[in-house]
């Protein structure tokens, strides 16, 4: 199942797009299943199931972190991950910062947007991020190469759009800004019951578990 789900999902997709396979609770053997009918790139919430995960799967795929990033887990995520989509303040910002010179590395980031200005939800509010970006963009150890975002959980996709436009437009301006050391290369947006609408606004890079790897 794993192995057509992807395939049929890869040859949907526009090539400009890339698929994240996200991979929440799902077990070292699914990953591997994807990565082997074509998954470049996995994405996890949580630190624990990404190391148990990395142990199985390695270097095949590429490694995201989707979930909320506690400071205390951001040393081991610095040595897994190659793409932390999921920076909301600086305070997470300079933990990676320091981590990440210590590993001796660069950490590629994206910026995550409140896009639905939801107090439960993570992400930086659409009209404080620009500011965000510039603080964190001082910093020596991270790149910043985007944004992403959420949007709220509803059953119609097209609830999303609107949330999916603005961020696509704030990713537009930030663009625009020329911001030093700022890349605005990828918008990460969508998922399994809204990845199409995500795509026709914008989204290079989506997440999608469901329709992957069946019903958790």
């Amino acid at each position: 199942m794993i192995n057509d789900n992807v395939k049929t999902l890869l040859k949907e997709l526009p090539a400009n797009v890339t698929l994240v396979a996200a991979a929440k609770a799902r077990t070292p053997a699914e990953i591997l299943q994807a990565a082997e009918a074509g998954i470049q790139v996995v994405g996890e919430n949580y630190v624990q199931e990404a190391e148990e995960a990395y142990r199985a799967v390695g270097h095949r795929v590429r490694w995201h972190f989707i979930g909320q990033l506690q400071k205390n887990k951001v040393q081991k995520a610095v040595k897994i991950f190659d793409m932390i989509e999921t920076v909301d303040s600086f305070e997470l910002a300079e933990e990676i910062e320091k981590r990440a010179g210590r590993a001796a590395r660069i950490m590629n980031v994206l910026i995550e947007i409140n896009s639905g200005r939801e107090p439960q939800k993570a992400g930086v509010l659409p009209e404080e991020a620009e500011e965000l970006i510039r603080k964190i963009a001082r910093l020596q150890n991270i790149h910043i190469k985007g944004l992403m975002t959420m949007g709220p959980f509803t059953g119609d996709p097209e609830d999303a759009r609107p949330y999916f436009i603005e961020t696509r437009k704030l990713f537009e301006k930030i663009k625009a800004a020329g911001i030093p050391r700022v890349e605005m290369e990828f918008l990460s947006m969508g998922m399994t019951n809204s990845y199409q609408v995500a795509i026709e606004e914008g989204a290079n890079i989506v997440r999608i578990g469901t329709k992957i790897f069946g019903e958790r």
